[in-house]
């Protein structure tokens, strides 16, 4: 592993999802001379399997970047450093010890490393969070951190809205640390806590936990339930005061263990989105019916 050049101009960016786009445009527009952008391959999508290219492929090309699959093509572009955002591959060491590397991680570090830290910090019930601008080094997201900026969680932050302002406050801290030089990185302080990816069963909805618990995995993202025995997933709920047997249903507020839920938007299995209201003039609840089962 080596260590960044006083001056940094030339870069290679690695990223993939949207939320790496903003970074790419923003380098590129603030000067600097983005010579390849690596990215994940194409997917195939859709019934004919058109090959699909990733949101940072497609936003290289319109700025007129070279684009790569290999990670190793980054070592033949003489850049200065590399700039990894959500890339989704781990770079191996022979790499590292030839490209010096900086990474924007959506967390506090030690906080939170590892690939799903937006989410667990909501199902965790955190106050704040924040991004940093760290070393890519051996181990998982283990590297010093060169700058970090606290954000506060609002009560009802869903993990695309927290990501999108995160990434808001993110894009110019980045822009500002290369343009500056990056100053001597710090170690992280204090214990590792580990973000692994949310797995569907952490989602399924448990009503007999409270309201507040409930709310922080819809605002994840992909929760879900049973109603009479089918999935049924709830995109977008509150909680409100108020007491009923777990999974009982009151209109569009199901009782929980501490307190009641309200649901806002659900998807019924095999249809598409819909409000709460449409869905119970669809559903028809009757005395008895509850969710969870």
């Amino acid at each position: 592993m080596i260590d960044p050049p006083a001056e940094i101009r030339r870069l290679v960016y690695f990223g993939t999802p949207i939320e790496s786009v903003p970074f790419l445009e923003a380098l590129a527009g603030a000067g600097f001379d983005v010579v390849l952008t690596v990215t994940r391959p194409d997917k195939r999508r859709g019934r004919r399997s058109e090959p699909t290219p990733s949101p940072v492929k497609a936003a290289a090309q319109n700025l007129g970047i070279p684009v790569s699959f290999d990670v190793v093509d980054g070592l033949d572009t003489d850049a200065d450093l590399g700039v990894v955002v959500a890339f989704g591959q781990i770079i191996k060491p022979h790499v590292l010890d030839r490209l010096a590397m900086v990474n924007v991680h959506f967390s506090l570090l030690p906080r939170w490393r590892g690939a799903a830290p937006v989410e667990r910090a909501i199902l965790a019930g955190d106050q704040t969070t924040g991004v940093c601008l760290m070393e890519v080094a051996e181990g998982l997201d283990t590297g010093r951190v060169y700058r970090r900026l606290e954000v506060p969680i609002a009560p009802d932050a869903t993990a695309s809205s927290l990501r999108a302002q995160l990434v808001d406050v993110a894009v110019p801290m980045l822009v500002s640390a290369l343009r500056g030089g990056l100053s001597p990185p710090v170690l992280q302080q204090g214990e590792p806590v580990y973000a692994a990816k949310i797995t569907r069963d952490e989602l399924l909805l448990d009503w007999e936990k409270s309201a507040e618990s409930l709310h922080r995995q819809v605002r994840v993202g992909g929760a879900w339930t049973i109603w009479r025995g089918k999935t049924l997933k709830i995109w977008s709920a509150h909680p409100v005061q108020g007491s009923q047997p777990p999974g009982k249903l009151d209109g569009p507020v199901v009782g929980t263990g501490d307190g009641q839920l309200c649901l806002v938007e659900v998807q019924a299995e095999g249809k598409s989105r819909q409000t709460a209201a449409d869905w119970l003039r669809g559903a028809r609840p009757t005395f008895g019916d509850r969710l969870g089962s």
